[in-house]
């Protein structure tokens, strides 16, 4: 009884510990390249798969992030109450709910397409190997994007059986998007990762440069968005996404500045919800368009 009692408390120590709630930014990226490959509604067989397997990249890649990152997490007071710097969970536990997480991925792409199982270890690989990636190159933004974006290219060639340009271009926006909302994340850390040894566009250069870098990568976000729906011939409502998603990062570059961060977190989260899901939505009402 006392194990049962002390279920759901463990839960949300795994919950916080993977930060699901950010999967507010993959997942509709995910549905968008399903519903975009499918023209429509596959049905709700493949979008509980794709479901299933982003919950497992997810978990899977958060573990993976956090047994790297330990030690670093450590020495950084912004992530100093992370669940294995404070004990809460052992290295154990996170390991399995790696294995977990990756387990439900590759099955769920078995059941999924060909293609999808055979390039799922390459996700996982993908995946797995970002959080060493702050250790050697300020590129580490746009490898993180990278790995984010197979949940649209992976979605994708799960309905289609492969990636064609548009479901490119769809993982292409996403991948800037990732890596220049993680730019403007990072300036909170430019001390941090100087003295650590880490590497960042904020702390290679200057929290000016890392911005405008952010603002860039965002152009490309929304050219790329343009790019799919010339190529799908996407009707009216896909624009008035993309124009709603482009005045978005527009007010979060206005948001941030090099001399006032305090609004960091709301560009950060709140904002980048708001671009994914108002995009996700832009696409689900142009397919319904005749």
């Amino acid at each position: 009884m006392a194990a049962l009692r002390a279920a759901p408390r463990r839960l949300s120590v795994y919950a916080a510990a993977i930060r699901f709630e950010h999967t507010v930014f993959a997942l509709p990226f995910a549905y968008m390249g399903m519903l975009l490959a499918a023209g429509g509604w596959p049905g709700w067989g493949d979008a509980l798969l794709i479901t299933a397997a982003m919950a497992g990249a997810r978990t899977g890649a958060m573990a993976a992030n956090r047994l790297i990152d330990a030690e670093i997490d450590a020495r950084n007071p912004r992530t100093a109450d992370r669940a294995l710097v404070t004990g809460s969970m052992r290295r154990l536990e996170m390991a399995a709910l790696l294995v977990a997480g990756f387990t439900v991925l590759v099955v769920c792409a078995a059941l999924l397409d060909p293609l999808a199982l055979a390039l799922s270890p390459l996700a996982i690989v993908m995946v797995t190997l970002y959080p060493y990636a702050k250790r050697f190159t300020y590129l580490s933004h746009w490898l993180l994007g990278l790995a984010d974006s197979i949940a649209a290219a992976g979605a994708w060639i799960a309905i289609a059986g492969s990636l064609e340009p548009a479901g490119a271009l769809l993982a292409l926006a996403m991948a800037f998007w990732i890596a220049g909302f993680d730019i403007i994340y990072a300036c909170q850390d430019i001390s941090v990762d100087r003295a650590q040894g880490l590497h960042s566009i904020p702390a290679r250069f200057s929290l000016r440069t890392a911005l405008w870098l952010s603002r860039a990568s965002h152009l490309v976000t929304v050219a790329s968005l343009t790019g799919v729906g010339l190529l799908l011939g996407l009707a009216w409502p896909f624009w008035a996404g993309v124009a709603v998603v482009g005045a978005i990062l527009v007010y979060e570059a206005l948001l941030v500045r090099p001399d006032d961060l305090s609004r960091l977190q709301k560009a950060f989260f709140e904002l980048n919800s708001y671009v994914s899901l108002a995009l996700l939505a832009a696409v689900v009402i142009a397919l319904l368009v005749p």
